[in-house]
Parts: C-alpha cells; structure tokens; sequence
C-alpha cells in the first residue's frame, strides 16, 4: 500500500470557498467552478536517489480540469469579469491559458476571443479552445507580439483580459503554495517552478509569504525558477526577440511578471536559471518512465534544473524540495511520440509476440 508517503491532497471544496479569507471575493462574486485546485503532491523515490535529496515532491498541477495551472487563477479572474459585468474575455496564450478561458468562459456563459503566435501552439492545448467555441485568430510573430495586440484590445474595452496581467490571475494561483503547505504541514526548503511569462512564480512567493503570515507554515521556501536556453531573458538580463524551445508553454521573450519574477528570487535567496531543450526531454522522459507520471515538456523544465543544480552540489543543505509540474503530458501528443520505438506488427499468436519481444 503506497499511502500517505508517496501521495498526498488537500480536501476537496471548490478552490473559492476553501481560500475564500485569502482572495479578492466578495459576496457577489459567483462561486464559480470546474473542480479545479486540490491536485495531488506525489512523492518521487527515484528522483530522490538521484539527487541525493531526502524529499522530492512533485505538485502535479496538470490534473487540474483543463490540464494545467492555469485553471487556478482562470476561475478567479472569469468569476470576477462577470461580477464586474464583463460580456466578453480575451487572451494571448502559447496554449495553456487559452484552454483554460475558453473553458471558463463557456461555464460562465462569456465569449471568448484567443490571440495564438501563428505556428508555435501545441495541439492539445488548441483542439481545448476550439472545443470550448472560442474565437481563435493567430498573429504572425512571436508571443509577445499576441500579448500586444491583446492589451491594445482590452484597452479599448472591448473585452476583459484575462492573462496573467489581470491581477485577479496572480491571486488565484497563489493557492498552489497554501496547498502546498498544507499537505506538507509545512513549506519545503526549496520550490523549482519553470518560468514562462513569469505568472506562476510571482503567484507561488506571494502564496508562501501569505502562508507564512497566516501560519499555514514556518518559513518561506527558496524559490528557484528554469527557463529554456532559448528563451531565457530573466537569466540574461534582456529581452529576447526571437525565443525559441521544444517547451512551448515556455517559448517566450519578455515576461509580463518579469519584476514579480526577480522579487521572488531575490527574496528567498533562489535563482533562476536557464536548462536546454535536451535536458528537458531528458526530464520529460525519466518522469514518465521512473516516476509514472506524464507532464508536458514545460513542466519537466523544473525537474531539469533540479538535476542540473543537483550534480553541481547547488542543492546542498536542501531537505525537502517541491517541484511544480504545470501542465499535462497530452497536452503536447507531438513531443510524445518523439519518445515512441517503432511498433511491432506480428501474427496474432504467442509465439509471434514472443519472437517480437526478444528481437526487440
């Protein structure tokens, strides 16, 4: 029986209810939900013979309804459109936050409209828009080019943003860090998160701040941060015009949270660093394989750079560390079947199987 050392979750309310004292909510803000938040911390035993590290939790956000984190700021930020008497909501998105609106969207009877960077969107995250009927139009450039145009519209008032530059996001997955907390009993030493746009780092320190202020636990956590080679303007300082990674939910070249981003890391004494694209499949791959647990390559970025630190002795002192995997492996099916042997194709019968199997 695996029990409680190798799995652990928070009970199961609606993440407004539950975190209600904790959020911008008031009585007019409708209960809105899909099930989102309460997603398990799953304990990784080969990660942590590998690492030398007593404790390697993985928080698996992308069990979340629509299969990534996003769903956690998502529900606060459409929830808050229609108490403020929004009609529409709009968005840029590399893939996870235009599912996540579409979908919440859809449950709270809003339209919306997705601005997608022509050719740099996974498929599992663009058949969950288009399923959900939002509006989708590509843009020929980069993200960062989607978010421009997105914040031209939404100034204009036409509809209600709800990137990560709606603050309402921020608050909603800054609960990721309470449930941390609570089924740790405690913080960890250490949170390694991949970094994108920079949303989700900025809403895990200000979670663990306000933990620590409502004594949900006793310390704050250093929080390192991982973006890929290719798309790392936090590690070098400058934007980079044209971001280029296997991890797509990452592929992006000026952060909206950039500032949020280097408080975290300057105020838990973490860093943020950048992994390769092969060190991420890599990553991607050995969760699967060791860990039985399918994330999609942008997640596998925070597990990379903890072995990366890891090997170079950068981990030291570190007992129990928590590393956030954001979004779900079907999210990206193309990366997947990079992964695949070729099948084999016999008679069906045992002795055919059998010959198969040793062959191969």
């Amino acid at each position: 029986m695996l029990g409680r050392r190798y799995h652990r979750r928070v009970p199961q309310t609606t993440l407004m209810e539950r975190y209600a004292a904790h959020l911008p909510v008031t009585p007019r803000t409708p209960r809105l939900t899909l099930g989102e938040g309460g997603t398990p911390l799953v304990r990784a035993p080969w990660l942590e013979g590998e690492t030398g590290i007593g404790e390697v939790w993985l928080k698996v956000e992308g069990a979340n309804p629509t299969g990534s984190f996003k769903d956690r700021g998502m529900v606060v930020a459409i929830a808050k459109a229609v108490e403020e008497g929004a009609r529409a909501v709009l968005c840029a998105s590399t893939g996870n936050t235009s599912a996540s609106a579409a979908a919440y969207a859809a449950r709270a009877g809003l339209r919306c409209t997705v601005v997608l960077p022509a050719g740099y969107v996974a498929l599992g995250k663009l058949v969950q828009a288009i399923a959900h009927g939002a509006r989708i139009v590509a843009v020929r450039g980069p993200f960062d080019a989607a978010l421009t145009v997105v914040r031209e519209l939404g100034e204009s008032g036409e509809a209600t943003i709800v990137n990560s530059i709606n603050p309402y996001r921020i608050e909603g997955q800054k609960t990721a860090a309470f449930e941390v907390c609570e089924a740790l009993g405690d913080a960890p030493d250490a949170l390694c998160i991949p970094v994108g746009n920079a949303g989700n780092i900025t809403a895990y320190w200000r979670g663990f701040v306000e933990a620590e202020k409502a004594r949900m636990s006793s310390h704050r956590p250093r929080m390192f941060g991982f973006q890929a080679a290719g798309a790392a303007p936090l590690v070098s300082g400058k934007p980079v015009d044209e971001p280029h990674t296997v991890a797509t939910a990452i592929r992006i070249g000026k952060p909206a949270s950039w500032d949020g981003a280097i408080r975290a890391r300057d105020e838990s004494r973490g860093a943020i660093d950048a992994v390769t694209d092969d060190e991420i499949l890599d990553a991607y791959r050995d969760l699967a394989r060791h860990e039985g647990v399918f994330c999609e390559p942008a997640s596998a970025a925070a597990v990379a750079g903890l072995r990366k630190r890891a090997r170079a002795g950068a981990m030291n002192g570190v007992r129990r560390v928590v590393c956030v995997l954001t979004g779900n492996g079907l999210k990206d099916p193309d990366t997947a079947q990079t992964l695949a042997e070729p099948t084999l194709e016999v008679d069906a019968t045992a002795d055919a199987v059998r010959r198969a199997l040793a062959s191969a």
